[in-house]
């Protein structure tokens, strides 16, 4: 029986988001001309707040400013792998890094499970010594191009929660994991939160501070 430690990437083992900060680190190495598109990117943002797009598209309109409609993998590679190690090297929370090492210890399958972009965080994955990641899928055509659009869903909110039960299922763990901790920022993972044995609010706002009060949850602070 494996016990499970599952950890939110944004803001939780971070200390800063990491999506947009990716689009940007791309487009300032690849294409810099894609930075005239910025206002855009702001506008598509503004229409979120308005609620008039949700944040797949979101994701995939910044994308597609920012990065391209069709990036082959090999010129994304490099990429991914610098900004990995840009975000491991000055963006990981301390507490983090502690926490991580403790569950190691403790000879838990560490787990990401984070709304980010899949292509990237499986990098930031390795490098932390995570075992499995769950993300948000990238569309990869036959031509071995990366698209804008997402693959499935994006792994925000109900979503991540039925992205994680999937992936118990196909990793034969179905009723077979033992412990789950799971480490979160926000609310939104509040489907996860309800599920897991040992739900842990990392450095919460404050509707999630509230929501840890009323359940009883652990809160911790793990530096900024």
């Amino acid at each position: 029986m494996s016990d499970l430690a599952i950890y939110d990437l944004d803001r939780t083992i971070t200390r800063r988001a990491t999506y947009t900060p990716f689009l940007l680190h791309c487009a300032l190495r690849r294409q810099q001309w894609r930075l005239l598109f910025l206002p855009l990117v702001i506008l598509s943002m503004a229409a979120y707040v308005a609620r008039l797009i949700g944040r797949g598209k979101l994701k995939e309109i910044n994308h597609a400013l920012l990065l391209g409609r069709r990036v082959h993998a090999a010129d994304l590679k490099p990429l991914v792998e610098g900004f990995a190690d840009s975000t491991v090297a000055n963006n990981v929370r301390p507490g983090a890094r502690r926490a991580i090492q403790k569950d190691r210890e403790q000879g838990r399958r560490l787990v990401l499970a984070t709304a980010s972009y899949r292509l990237y965080a499986s990098a930031i994955a390795e490098r932390l010594g995570f075992d499995d990641v769950i993300g948000t899928g990238s569309i990869i055509g036959l031509d071995d191009r990366v698209r804008p659009k997402i693959d499935g869903e994006n792994c925000y909110g109900e979503a991540k929660k039925r992205m994680i039960d999937s992936w118990v299922d196909a990793s034969g763990l179905l009723g077979t994991h033992g412990h789950v901790r799971f480490y979160s920022d926000h609310a939104s993972d509040a489907p996860v939160f309800e599920w897991a044995d040992e739900p842990v609010a990392v450095n919460p706002h404050e509707r999630l501070r509230r929501l840890a009060a009323k359940r009883g949850w652990a809160v911790e602070d793990w530096g900024s």
